[in-house]
C-alpha cells in the first residue's frame, strides 16, 4: 500500500516511506506534506532528477544514506549536514551516483516509488528534455 502520491507534471506515482530505514526523514517529510516545487534534471548525478531546497534545514542527519540510489528511490541530502551542497531532494529513474560541483554526496533513502518505473523514467526524461516541471508529494 502506498504512503504518497507524487505528481510530476500530469504523471502520478506512488510511493512507500522507508519508516524502519530513516524515521526521522520519513517523520520530517510527513510535516512538510503536502510539498509542492519544481523539478529539474541533475547535472552531474547521472539518470535522475532533483528539487534544490537551498539552504532550508530539515533538522535531520544522515540515516540509511546512499550515493548509488537504485531507479524508483527518493533520497534527501540534509545540506547543512555536509556544508558541501544544498538540501536537495533527488528522484533516481536510472543508473545513479550522487553527486554535484564538489564531488560525490549521499543522501537518505527515505522514499520509494513502487511501482511504474518505466513511466517514471520517460516523465523524467520529459523533464530532461522539455525543462522543469511541477512536483507535488501528497499523502495517499
Amino acid at each position: 500500500m502506498a504512503d504518497i502520491r507524487i505528481a510530476i507534471g500530469g504523471d502520478v506515482f506512488h510511493a512507500r516511506f522507508e519508516e524502519a530505514a530513516a524515521p526521522q526523514t520519513c517523520a520530517q517529510f510527513r510535516r512538510m506534506l503536502p510539498y509542492r516545487d519544481r523539478i529539474i534534471h541533475v547535472r552531474w548525478s547521472g539518470e535522475a532528477c532533483w528539487i534544490p531546497m537551498g539552504s532550508r534545514d530539515l533538522s535531520i542527519g544522515y540515516e540509511n544514506a546512499t550515493s548509488y540510489p537504485a531507479p524508483g528511490q527518493v533520497i534527501v541530502h540534509p545540506g547543512h549536514v555536509s556544508n558541501v551542497s544544498e538540501t536537495e531532494i533527488l528522484v533516481a529513474y536510472g543508473p545513479c551516483c550522487f553527486a554535484s560541483k564538489a564531488g560525490q554526496l549521499a543522501g537518505n533513502h527515505f522514499l520509494s516509488i513502487t511501482d511504474d518505473l518505466d513511466r517514471l523514467a520517460k516523465a523524467c526524461r520529459s523533464v530532461l528534455w522539455d525543462g522543469a516541471k511541477d512536483i507535488t508529494f501528497e499523502a495517499a
